[in-house]
C-alpha cells in the first residue's frame, strides 16, 4: 500500500421501485447545465459534457440485464475476490452508515450487510445510482437474496440527493471512471460524509509493467467486445468500456485528484499488478 502526500443540498433523488425505463431516461445530467459545453471523452471518443450522462446512461441500460454474467466471463470470475479484498479493506466498524454510490446491482451492498452480520453488529446501507434499470437489477436481486435492509435512490453522482454529514463511509466501484465530471463526485463524497469518514473507491487502474501491459491491452480489445457481442449482442457498450478503463487517470493522479477534494490520508492499493485500484481517504 502507498501512501500519497498529505450546500446544504438535497436533491430530488426518488426511491426506486418502478418499472424498467425501456429507452433510457435518465433525468439526473450534469450539475452545471450551463457548462459552455467543454469537451470531455466518452472512452475514445470527444463529445460535449453536456452529452456524455446521458451516453453512459444509455449503455448501462443496454448492459443492466447481462452485467454481471458478463463481469463473469470477462474477469474469469476474478472481479468477486477484488470486491471481497475491498470490503474487508473497508472493515466497518459498528454502527457504520454506508452510502454505495453507482452500485445499483448490489455487489458491495450485499457484501456490507453479509459483512455486519457476521460482525454482529448493525449498519445501515443506501445504494444511490443514477440508472433505474441497474436500480432494477439489483433489487430483484436483492429480493431473491433476502436482502430486505437496503434502500435504493436513483441520483447522479455529481449530485448526490443526501444532506451534509450524511454517511460514515462511502463506496463506489467501477463507477467513477463513468462519471462526467470527476471532480464534482469527489466533492459531492466529501460533503455527504461526516467528519471522520471514510471514502473508498474500487476501479480499474493502470498495469505498470510492459509485458503485462501489453497482453493485457490486446485481451481487453480483441476479446471483451466480442465476448459482448456473443453474450449480450452488444459489441459497441463493451467496446466504450474498455476505453473508459484506458482514459481514467492513473493511480497516483486519482490519489491527488482524491485530495484535491479535501481528503486526508489518501492511499491507494493496487490489485492483480494494477489491473484495478482501492483508492481511500478520510474526510477530517
Amino acid at each position: 500500500m502507498l501512501s500519497f502526500t498529505t450546500r446544504r443540498f438535497l436533491a430530488a433523488g426518488r426511491r426506486y421501485p418502478r418499472t424498467p425505463c425501456g429507452l433510457c431516461q435518465c433525468r439526473h445530467l450534469s450539475m452545471d447545465q450551463n457548462m459552455d459545453d467543454k469537451q470531455t471523452h466518452f472512452g475514445f471518443e470527444t463529445v460535449k459534457e453536456s452529452e456524455k450522462t446521458r451516453k453512459v446512461c444509455e449503455v448501462f441500460h443496454r448492459v443492466a440485464d447481462t452485467y454481471d454474467l458478463m463481469n463473469d466471463t470477462m474477469s474469469a470470475g476474478i472481479h468477486r475476490v477484488w470486491k471481497d479484498v475491498f470490503m474487508e479493506r473497508l472493515s466497518p466498524p459498528p454502527g457504520t452508515k454506508l452510502l454505495d454510490v453507482a452500485g445499483g446491482t448490489g455487489d458491495i451492498a450485499f457484501r456490507f450487510v453479509n459483512y455486519m452480520k457476521n460482525s454482529g453488529h448493525p449498519g445501515t446501507v443506501t445504494v444511490c445510482d443514477i440508472n433505474p434499470d441497474m436500480l432494477r437489477v439489483g433489487q430483484d436481486r436483492a429480493r431473491k437474496k433476502n436482502y430486505t435492509d437496503i434502500d435504493w435512490v436513483e441520483g447522479n453522482a455529481e449530485t448526490l440527493p443526501f444532506p451534509d454529514n450524511s454517511f460514515s463511509a462511502y463506496t463506489i466501484a467501477f463507477g467513477i471512471r463513468n462519471v462526467t465530471r470527476i471532480d464534482l463526485a469527489l466533492k459531492e463524497a466529501w460533503r455527504v460524509l461526516k467528519p471522520g469518514g471514510r471514502f473508498m473507491c474500487l476501479e480499474f487502474s493502470h498495469v505498470e509493467n510492459e509485458a503485462l501491459r501489453w497482453v493485457y491491452d490486446k485481451y481487453s480489445f480483441q476479446m471483451i467486445p466480442a465476448m459482448g457481442q456473443v453474450i449480450a449482442g452488444d459489441w459497441k457498450s463493451y467496446q466504450y468500456l474498455v476505453e473508459s478503463i484506458r482514459k481514467f487517470p492513473v493511480q497516483e493522479t486519482f490519489a491527488g485528484m482524491i485530495e484535491s477534494a479535501g481528503f486526508w490520508s489518501v492511499q491507494y492499493e493496487n490489485l492483480t499488478f494494477g489491473v484495478v485500484a482501492i483508492h481511500s481517504g478520510f474526510k477530517l
